[in-house]
Parts: C-alpha cells; sequence; structure tokens
C-alpha cells in the first residue's frame, strides 16, 4: 500500500499519523510512505527522525478575526493545494490519511480533487476548523471519542476508532519505564506533566505540593517541566523544600513517554486528544486540568468527558494550587478501592486497537480503488 500523511503543528497531530504508519507498516511490510507536512511545524524534525520521507508546504492558519492576513492565508492555500496535487501525482498513493492541523487542509483537499481516496482523523470531542471543512470532501472520517460521529453531519462515512497513539503506548513495556527512571518494578508513581512543553500553572502547582509529597513516602512523585520551566521549577522546589524530597523526582523531558506511562499509577496532565488515549489505552486514572487556551475549549470538553466516565477528576486551572492537587491525588492513590474503580473506566474507554481499525479502513478504500 503507498500511502500519504499529513498532519502538524503540534505533536497531537503528529504522533498519531506516525503511529498508523507504525501500524501499516507491520501488517503491509511492502507499504511505502511520504508525508506532506508544513515549513515551520514540529513535523518537520519529528519526521525525518521517524525515517519517513518528507515534504513541506508552505501554509498558515485562519486567524479568528478579520485580517489582511486571512487574504495571504488563503493565496497560501491554493498554492498548497497546487503543489500537493504535484507531489500526489508524483508519488500516486493508495490512499491519503490526514490527522489534523492547518497543513491537511490542502493536502487532503488536493487528493478528494484528484480521486484519491482519504480519511481524516478527529483526536477531539470537538472538531477543529480544518477536518469540518475537509469532512465534507473525504472518504472516511475517524473519530477519537464514541458520540462524536455526529459532529460531521456532511460526511460520506464515519467511524469510531479511538486515538491511533492508543496502539502505540498499549505496547509499550512497563519494566523498560520503571528501568528509565530508576526505580524499583512495581513502583507506584504519580506523574506530574505538562504536556511536551510544559505548563506555567502547573508546574507552579508542582512548586506549591513539593513540601508534601514527603507525607506519601510509598509513592514515587515524577514532575515532567518541559524544558523551559525547569531550571526556575527545580531552584523553587529545592527552596521550599530545603532538599527536594527523596521520592521527587524533577525531570525536564521524558523522552520515551510510553513506556513511563505503561508503568504510572496516576497520571495528572493536561487532556489533550493524544494524551487521553495513550492513558486510557492503559487504564490509568488521571487528574487532569484542561488548558484553557485552545479552540473552542475544546480540552475541558474532553476532560469532562473522561470525567463523566468515571475514569478523572478534573481541576480547572483558575482553581488550581498544590494544595487542592495534593488533596485530589491523596484521594486517589489511599483509596484501593476508588483507584481501581477509576483504572476500570479509564480502560473501558480506550481502545488499543485504533491505529489497526485505520489501517483496515484505508486498506478497503484503496482495494475499493483499485477494482
Amino acid at each position: 500500500m503507498r500511502v500519504v500523511l499529513s498532519g502538524g503543528g503540534t505533536g497531537g497531530h503528529i504522533y498519531p499519523a506516525l503511529a498508523v504508519a507504525s501500524r501499516c507498516a507491520a501488517e503491509f511490510p511492502e507499504s511505502e510512505f511520504l508525508y506532506i507536512g508544513g515549513q515551520r511545524g514540529l513535523e518537520s524534525t519529528l519526521v525525518p527522525k521517524a525515517g519517513i520521507p518528507f515534504e513541506a508546504i508552505d501554509i498558515t492558519g485562519f486567524r479568528r478575526k478579520l485580517s489582511f492576513e486571512n487574504m495571504k492565508t488563503v493565496i497560501r492555500f491554493l498554492k498548497g493545494v497546487s503543489r500537493s496535487k504535484q507531489l500526489l501525482r508524483e508519488f500516486k498513493p493508495d490512499v491519503v490519511i490526514g490527522t489534523g492541523g492547518y497543513v491537511c487542509g490542502p493536502v487532503v483537499y488536493a487528493a478528494a480533487k484528484l480521486g484519491i481516496p482519504s480519511v481524516i482523523h478527529e483526536q477531539n470531542a470537538v472538531p477543529g476548523l480544518t477536518n469540518r471543512f475537509l469532512s465534507k470532501y473525504v472518504s472516511t472520517v475517524a473519530v477519537s471519542f464514541e458520540g462524536s460521529e455526529q459532529a460531521f453531519p456532511g460526511a460520506k462515512h464515519v467511524i469510531y476508532t479511538g486515538n491511533p497513539r492508543a496502539t502505540t503506548v498499549f505496547e509499550a513495556d512497563k519494566n523498560k519505564g520503571f528501568a528509565s527512571l530508576g526505580l524499583p518494578q512495581g513502583s507506584s508513581i504519580v506523574l506530574v506533566v505538562g504536556g511536551s512543553r510544559g505548563a506555567k500553572a502547573i508546574n507552579r502547582a508542582m512548586v506549591e505540593m513539593a513540601p508534601f509529597v514527603r507525607n506519601l513516602g510509598h509513592l514515587s512523585f515524577v514532575y515532567v517541566t518541559g524544558d523551559t520551566y525547569y531550571e526556575a521549577t527545580l531552584r523553587e522546589i529545592q527552596t521550599q523544600t530545603g532538599g527536594v524530597p527523596k521520592n521527587l523526582m524533577v525531570k525536564p523531558y521524558v523522552h520515551d513517554m510510553p513506556v513511563v506511562l505503561a508503568a504510572t499509577s496516576l497520571i495528572v496532565n493536561r487532556a489533550g486528544a493524544s494524551f487521553l488515549a495513550e492513558m486510557t489505552s492503559l487504564g490509568i486514572p488521571s487528574i487532569l486540568i484542561p488548558s484553557p487556551n485552545v479552540t473552542n475549549n475544546h480540552q475541558e470538553k474532553n476532560a469532562r468527558t473522561m470525567e463523566k466516565a468515571g475514569a478523572a477528576r478534573v481541576i480547572l486551572e483558575p482553581d488550581l494550587n498544590g494544595q487542592r492537587l495534593f488533596s485530589a491525588i491523596k484521594d486517589i492513590m489511599l483509596d484501593p478501592s476508588l483507584h481501581a474503580s477509576m483504572s476500570e473506566s479509564s480502560r473501558k474507554l480506550g481502545k488499543p486497537e485504533s491505529a489497526g481499525l485505520i489501517v483496515e479502513e484505508m486498506r478497503r478504500l484503496s482495494a475499493g480503488s483499485r477494482k
């Protein structure tokens, strides 16, 4: 199978595409891939590292307010469609998949106009602007949250697959996770993280909570601050605690997050869709602090879906402080029945077979196009 992938801007759009490529290569070893991304996005770094050929187009997103810059964006979109058509004609894919971000717009639209089977994957409970636009043109829309199919009334075909990132994490080795942190196997780990770049509000709560972690000495706390915040956060913790507690580890970044997640007992994080897919694939209970700085407040909607299912507690950023966060952690980790119930609820939301479901749909479409 020859596959073109597109998705960009953030890891939440890129990692699902890479997960699909990995599953596709495992099921169809003869598969060939081309990734079309943006010149400025994180994909320009991550995709080549994954060993997938990469081509870039110049594209930006629309601003929410009317502006002259939007006229430039329209021009870039049209140029992007033209360039994408050229790349697609040269590569001759059987199917094109877009996993979100504005770079998908011209790529998937070009595929539809050329009559190439196409799939878009929506990670969030509330669809983004690009996927809402593309849903009217693509062969199939795949959604991460059961029940969100109705968000695409004009689509030809909508399926619930979950998020393909779940497959990557589900297959991770938790023993490697304990080893990577230098902790004994079977340790109870509370992982506090603010996304790949860190989050100022969560780091502030980490600092405020640091003096309390000694009170739960049987737990291992891992703070992941993000590179930008690491030095300042570590200094503040040392000042607050008079020396970092023995059961607290402060790290700027975790390079192999899937194996660490596999070893984690409770996670505190934002409510990005890919991370939720990773957590639920493993049945990890969570305390979610949705970012207020995202389009359509989609992270809170993601988090509330988890909370309603009994898999998470939600603390909104204005209500977040160290004492409240520590109290929520203590409630869950000192109540085995509550922890077990949240874990089971989380697992029920998981879709570890997600990448395989998407690959099967891609196979179906590509087979149909060859008849």
